[in-house]
């Protein structure tokens, strides 16, 4: 991390690749070397979120509320494949600290372009126009989310970034639905739902919201699949949070017919 830092001083563009459980360590260089001096360093922080068979110890459940607090920090968390290049894109040609957070593993299999694109800082991509709530997914609970979306008739948002939010849009979001959903595989303390509530609180505007995340306790050995639906952010359990909250979304089935 501070041999990052030091090279950024002399212009090049160093990234530093490594595990998020892992970056935890190196916290005081990421906010003294880099960040306080607002030095040019991508990290590309690998196994964010829950990882699995590797255990609580390299858990990546915490970093989305230690990276978004700390001041010049671009913060960015992909879908899928596709667009874990185009943040690395991103983050190379932004000037200023800036991190892409993905998980272990695999990605849903989506197309990966030859070119070199970036993405417009800070704006999220709306992937199913609904009613009623919005999920708001981040990273890699955008899957899950979109089936939940469809099978419920709800608006959809790959958020994209955790730090800048996109104001525009969720003040926009906040306006036209009864209530949001944030869906993020970090946890709930401190993090990116969060910084939802933290923007809507500082405009003034109410509107009932749902954070799922990870759980305040450290998850044992499972696979990813399964530690994700012990938190409830699979699919089926993003489905039941949200029609616990929301019964009346329930699809009503048609009165039957009498003589």
């Amino acid at each position: 991390m501070t041999l990052a830092a030091g090279m950024a001083t002399q212009g090049a563009k160093p990234v530093v690749a490594i595990y998020s459980t892992f970056l935890q360590r190196g916290y005081d260089q990421l906010v003294h070397d880099v960040a306080v001096q607002d030095l040019d360093v991508l990290f590309a922080i690998d196994r964010g979120g829950v990882v699995g068979p590797d255990g609580a110890t390299h858990a990546g459940n915490l970093d989305l509320s230690f990276l978004r607090c700390v001041p010049n920090m671009l913060l960015m968390a992909p879908a899928d494949e596709a667009e874990a290049r185009q943040m690395l894109t991103t983050g190379h040609y932004h000037q200023g600290p800036a991190a892409v957070r993905y998980p272990r593993g695999t990605g849903p299999g989506v197309a990966v372009g030859a070119e070199l694109s970036t993405l417009p800082i800070g704006k999220a991509q709306v992937r199913r126009q609904g009613d009623r709530v919005a999920l708001l997914a981040f990273g890699a609970t955008v899957p899950a989310a979109e089936q939940v979306g469809a099978e419920l008739g709800l608006t959809v948002v790959n958020m994209r970034f955790i730090k800048p939010l996109d104001r525009e849009l969720l003040l926009r979001l906040a306006r036209e639905h009864e209530g949001l959903v944030t869906i993020e595989d970090n946890v709930v303390a401190g993090g990116a739902g969060s910084g939802v509530s933290e923007l809507l609180n500082a405009e003034g505007v109410t509107v009932p919201m749902l954070h799922l995340g990870l759980p305040d306790a450290f998850q044992h050995h499972a696979s990813r699949e399964d530690l994700l639906a012990e938190a409830g952010i699979d699919a089926a359990g993003i489905r039941a949070a949200v029609l616990r909250r929301w019964p009346q979304l329930l699809p009503q089935a048609p009165a039957s017919a009498t003589g």
